[in-house]
């Protein structure tokens, strides 16, 4: 009898041990955090309350002015100047150029990544990620080109651009619509994907649209982040938004809200669509293991009517100017990225592709030229310094100069983006410092300093070589494509 206690005894034991060994094991292994990524359109610099912007722009931030201090924000984050080159940039961790999209697709009709590339959604969904996307995509909008053929396992939005809601109440449009004169002369429409099907088009994206689809696109990310949670994956949510792209105009919701006119209502409703996918991941209890991003992909427009502020910078996109580059970056992780910091450090969008392969356990491409700079350990407050000390200024396919620490060599320019170019005969040199609005660059503090284009060249006799092991994709290349 007493035997038999014994064995019970020691059974149960050892089954206790069992239990306990099981939490050990699995926090061994710590858990892939989620990521929240909200890209904004044509967003200037100084449109949020924290950037300087909010009541004195006529709307109220106050979610993302309180996003800011639970988290980081930089003052130097860096982007390319057109919309398609954004968003190449921020999906392969490469400068556009290199992938054929160097600009917005004004006469290649088929445009777009190519198969060959891999994107952000691509590496994530290889280390375990569930993706999904909502919202404007502009990388293509032919068969294989579209997002749910690079990596997102579904996607509600919009192929193009938002301008293209414009057309169909143009009786001219119209017209040559029915004329087939191209097959690029269409509506555009508002698609639904899911990976390994065809988009199907849900309906036409016009100017009653324009002003609705945001909401959609949130209603769409919300959905998709609480289905994820309960899988137990880790989760990619990537937020495209439309705002504030020209035409600017609020939702029903939000119209006349803040007595300020259009704009002011739209900052509103940008705010208000932040604070219920925050309010989500926190009902949801997951917001520890949630990195959540606040950006843009380029600078304010360049349109009167449409223009927004890009704060104490000057230039519109479209241009090599800082008010181009400079958008708000804002990054939460609670527990992980330092809370209240502001950083003037320089990063680029490329980077968060091999930042987010490093915090996720994804894999940077090895067969290809990778422009990311991995920079987990500056987000995460392990180190002071970006991994990053400058970065080739690209409008277009043209080199319009070096950023390097607080300094631009330029060759050429724009003052605003609709204006013809400049070409310099002999580089302008600019202390962002000093005159951190580019218009003087050439002043007798400069002169003393043009020491600065030595490691300037660096950074371009490196990038220039690049090309000779890796020359740029051609605009328009078909699939297959292998180099």
């Amino acid at each position: 009898m007493k035997t038999n206690l014994r064995i019970k005894e020691v059974l149960s034991l050892a089954l206790f041990l069992m239990l306990l060994l099981v939490p050990i094991t699995a926090s061994a292994q710590p858990k892939k955090p989620n990521i929240v990524l909200i890209y904004m359109d044509n967003f200037g610099y100084g449109e949020l309350g924290v950037y300087g912007g909010g009541i004195t722009r006529g709307g109220e931030t106050p979610r993302i002015d309180a996003l800011a201090s639970e988290g980081m924000r930089l003052t130097n984050f860096n982007v390319e100047a057109q919309c398609t080159p954004s968003r190449s940039s921020i999906m392969t961790g490469r400068y556009p150029i290199r992938s054929g999209n160097g600009t917005v697709p004004l006469i290649t009709g088929m445009y777009g990544l190519t198969q060959w590339e891999v994107t952000m959604a691509e590496m994530l969904s290889d280390a375990g990620y569930t993706t999904g996307m909502s919202g404007k995509w502009h990388l293509g909008h032919t068969e294989g080109r579209f997002p749910t053929d690079q990596g997102f396992e579904e996607w509600y939005g919009i192929p193009n651009s938002t301008d293209e809601s414009l057309w169909p109440d143009q009786a001219q449009f119209n017209a040559v619509v029915k004329e087939k004169l191209s097959p690029y002369a269409v509506p555009e429409y508002i698609y639904s994907a899911k990976k390994g099907s065809k988009p199907e088009k849900v309906k036409v994206y016009d100017s009653a649209m324009r002003p609705e689809i945001d909401r959609e696109v949130t209603d769409h990310a919300i959905d998709f982040i609480k289905r994820s949670a309960k899988s137990g994956k880790p989760f990619f949510a990537f937020l495209p938004y439309t705002q504030t792209h020209m035409p600017v105009v609020p939702s029903k919701e939000f119209k006349g809200k803040s007595g300020n006119g259009d704009w002011g209502d739209v900052l509103m409703q940008i705010d208000a669509y932040t604070g219920e996918l925050l309010d989500t991941i926190n009902k949801l209890g997951i917001e520890k293991n949630t990195i959540f991003i606040f950006t843009a992909d380029n600078g304010p427009e360049m349109l009167p009517g449409h223009n927004g502020w890009s704060g104490p910078w000057r230039g519109s996109y479209f241009t090599g100017l800082e008010g181009s580059l400079r958008v708000p970056y804002i990054i939460r992780w609670p527990g992980k990225v330092p809370a209240g910091k502001v950083s003037n450090e320089i990063v680029h969008e490329m980077d968060l592709f091999a930042t987010f392969a490093s915090i996720a356990g994804g894999k940077v491409p090895s067969d290809r030229v990778i422009d990311s700079v991995d920079q987990s350990k500056f987000f995460l407050g392990k180190q002071e310094k970006s991994n990053r000390d400058g970065f080739i200024v690209y409008v277009g396919n043209d080199i319009f100069g070096i950023k390097w620490r607080n300094w631009k060599m330029m060759f050429k320019e724009y003052d605003r983006g609709t204006d013809e170019m400049k070409t310099y005969g002999f580089p302008r040199f600019v202390n962002l410092y000093a005159d951190p609005k580019e218009e003087d660059p050439l002043t007798k503090a400069t002169g003393g300093h043009l020491w600065v284009r030595w490691p300037m060249a660096e950074l371009l006799t490196d990038h220039m070589a690049s090309f000779k092991k890796e020359p740029p994709i051609k605009a328009g290349t078909p699939d297959p494509y292998k180099p």
